[in-house]
């Protein structure tokens, strides 16, 4: 039974995602949905943990956001590694952050000091694991990115975690996705 996932992956630089009607963000989202709504139905999911950064952490909040109305009894849970998390974004994404932030179940960030060192991003991939059952990763091994310091962090730890999942959504899955949504808009 998995009641808590940890949810994660691209930035949405790394996907060139730059505005929130880019369309990479619908097949995303649908993904997530997808994955999280077989959790909540199979898995006994009752809380989705994420980080802020943007991209694939912040669409699994809206997301998820949106399919409590539904799942009324989801919880989501917003973490930040240190207290200054968003200082260097511009003001748009900040203001989108906090905005995220008041409307999950519980924020907070880990560590009340700014950014400091490295350290503090290896405790928040430490506590992340530790307070989670599995992982659902919007990640391709085949095209290593930023989250690639979380899937190795999670492989290391299924080791001597067996019981610890983890789930991929990769760029074949999401190429499938894509396929779909652009069949359902075809007018016939």
């Amino acid at each position: 039974m998995q009641t808590r996932l940890w949810v994660t992956g691209y930035r949405s630089f790394e996907l060139g995602a730059f505005n929130d009607k880019d369309p990479k963000i619908e097949v995303i989202k649908r993904a997530l949905k997808e994955n999280l709504i077989d959790q909540l139905e199979n898995n006994g999911l009752e809380w989705i943990i994420t980080g802020g950064q943007m991209g694939t952490e912040q669409w699994t909040c809206e997301t998820a956001i949106g399919l409590k109305k539904d799942f009324p009894q989801l919880k989501i849970a917003l973490m930040l590694p240190f207290s200054n998390f968003a200082a260097n974004w511009n003001q748009e994404h900040q203001v989108k952050l906090t905005d995220l932030r008041t409307r999950v179940d519980f924020s907070e960030a880990l560590s009340k000091e700014n950014y400091k060192s490295p350290i503090q991003l290896r405790n928040f991939q430490a506590f992340m694991l530790k307070h989670t059952d599995g992982a659902l990763m919007v990640y391709d091994p085949d095209n290593p990115g930023k989250a690639e310091f979380e899937y190795k962090a999670i492989q290391a730890y299924q080791l001597e975690h067996p019981d610890y999942s983890l789930k991929t959504i990769d760029f074949d899955m999401l190429t499938d996705i894509s396929n779909e949504i652009e069949e359902e808009k075809r007018p016939w």
